[in-house]
């Protein structure tokens, strides 16, 4: 099942619910550009091997790429995300309390952001989708766990193998390096950070582009009373979602580019690249086997790992306990939020 930009167009301006749905929704992927996004481009931003503008451009050009190019290879992802909760039901009250989840998501996402912590937005976004489907059920039948079990092999995936390959990454290119003439690998690693910039920024799109697709779809189908087990992404939700996420980052991803590529790790030319090279292979394998993994725990935990390649001091650990906090809290934090905010616009409403 899919939707033609036309129909979709003349949806928008006759519904007003969906105009809300679509709106909120377009909301949260801004938020995503604001907090996710910017890990893409942190550390070919902190090495000085790009300037932020051009590092953003860059960013918005190969997430719209990473969501063209996974959602076309498959759509695990998306499938995932759509399929993890069950809004069946009341579709008026369905409506209603997908509605609430994306409101609670955009409050959270933005206090995180406010404070330059880069939450992981995915997590805010299932935290937030499961909250609001126990509150429309009253009870866990809203959850599909054999699809949110998912969810738990993605967090050990993208904490251990991301720290993982960014400690690999670093020894091996250390090993590769080491009778070479420093001036020129560092010549070198300045222009394959841009390489590793814009993989990261492909897979970005890949991951997080189909995980916001999925809910942008399951939004329209609500409001159109309609259900669908599967479904294809259209071209315009694609180009959609690309240039939303690249404006939200453009307007507030600096915040989040010091917090991870400045202040964690002082990162050489070398170090930006392995933490992008391990970053974007965790992201790849997640994404082929459409686990839902989080961009911002891959690509943080990758610079940790990176950071512990040389010394463990090197890792500005009250940073990493910020963000650790902030991860911790994000599941229950943000479902309660969700669920809170369901009940409440469904009592309104």
């Amino acid at each position: 099942m899919t939707i033609p930009l036309t129909d979709f167009l003349s949806q928008v301006f006759s519904n007003p619910m969906l105009a809300v749905t679509v709106a909120l929704t377009l909301g949260v992927i801004m938020v995503n550009g604001w907090t996710d996004a910017p890990n893409a481009i942190a550390t070919c931003v902190s090495t000085r091997s790009m300037r932020a503008p051009n590092a953003i451009i860059m960013a918005a050009v190969f997430n719209f790429l990473g969501v063209l190019v996974m959602t076309l290879i498959n759509s695990k992802v998306a499938m995932t995300i759509y399929n993890m909760v069950d809004f069946g039901g009341n579709t008026h009250e369905a409506t209603v309390a997908l509605c609430a989840a994306l409101f609670a998501i955009v409050v959270w996402a933005t206090a995180a952001w406010a404070f330059g912590i880069p939450t992981s937005e995915s997590h805010a976004l299932i935290a937030g989708l499961s909250g609001a489907a126990i509150a429309l059920h009253s009870s866990l039948d809203g959850i599909n766990f054999s699809e949110w079990v998912k969810v738990l092999y993605g967090l050990a995936l993208s904490t251990v193998l991301g720290f993982g390959t960014g400690f690999a990454a670093t020894r091996l290119t250390e090993r590769c390096c080491r009778n070479l003439n420093r001036r020129k690998t560092t010549a070198f690693f300045k222009k394959a950070q841009i390489a590793g910039g814009a993989g990261m920024a492909f897979m970005h799109g890949a991951q997080d582009g189909q995980k916001f697709m999925g809910v942008f779809l399951l939004g329209i189908f609500l409001v159109n009373g309609q259900t669908a087990t599967e479904f294809s992404v259209p071209m315009w939700l694609m180009v959609l979602c690309s240039v939303v996420m690249a404006l939200g980052t453009s307007i507030g991803g600096y915040r989040i580019i010091k917090s991870v590529g400045m202040d964690m790790v002082k990162l050489q030319p070398y170090q930006g690249f392995a933490a992008d090279a391990g970053a974007t292979l965790c992201l790849l394998l997640s994404s082929l086997t459409g686990i839902p993994v989080s961009t911002t725990h891959t690509k943080t935990t990758a610079i940790m790992g990176v950071g512990a390649s040389r010394r463990l001091s090197a890792v500005n650990w009250k940073i990493v306990g910020e963000m650790a906090l902030a991860w911790v809290l994000t599941f229950p934090g943000c479902g309660l939020l969700g669920f809170v905010m369901a009940k409440l616009f469904m009592w309104i409403f």
